[in-house]
């Protein structure tokens, strides 16, 4: 009775892996704690897999497979980046399974990284989920805890 009820034009993204989900200020990395690219949330991951959080579009996959952009079907641009300065890694560890221009489901497998080998190089392992034009977002809320990949809801909105 007293639960969260979804609006109609209410839309969520899931979560890309299994794990704890965090706020994104908690990430130590300026640029997502102070949501310079945008806002969302951060997933400290239990598993190297990684799936697309809405259905939409590839936008954009990293050389080095650390991180992807999506758009969702209604507008909304999702990135997904893998771990803090894994740029560094340059592609060691992490595999991408998608493609520019790829249509994807959410729950679909983009890409796997491997969280172990991300931690023995001393890199936070914080998977970070943000929606980047905020501008299209009438509101939007994060929802925290334990999430199960594919599945749990870790953002709901709503566009303008």
């Amino acid at each position: 009775m007293f639960g969260f009820v979804e609006k109609k034009d209410e839309k969520s993204l899931v979560a890309v892996q299994t794990g704890k989900v965090v706020s994104v200020s908690e990430v130590p990395d300026e640029v997502f704690s102070e949501k310079i690219l945008g806002d969302g949330v951060a997933i400290i991951p239990e598993e190297d897999s990684v799936v697309s959080p809405v259905d939409g579009e590839v936008i954009q996959v990293a050389e080095t497979g650390h991180a992807f952009c999506i758009r969702s079907e209604d507008g909304i641009d999702v990135l997904i980046h893998i771990g803090v300065d894994t740029v560094n890694l340059k592609g060691e560890g992490f595999e991408s399974f998608v493609s520019v221009g790829q249509k994807i489901k959410a729950g679909d497998l983009i890409g796997k990284a491997n969280i172990e080998l991300i931690k023995e190089k001393g890199y936070p392992i914080h998977t970070v989920v943000l929606i980047t034009n905020m501008g299209e977002l009438k509101d939007m809320k994060t929802i925290f805890g334990d999430a199960k990949i594919g599945e749990t809801k870790i953002v709901s909105y709503r566009k303008n």
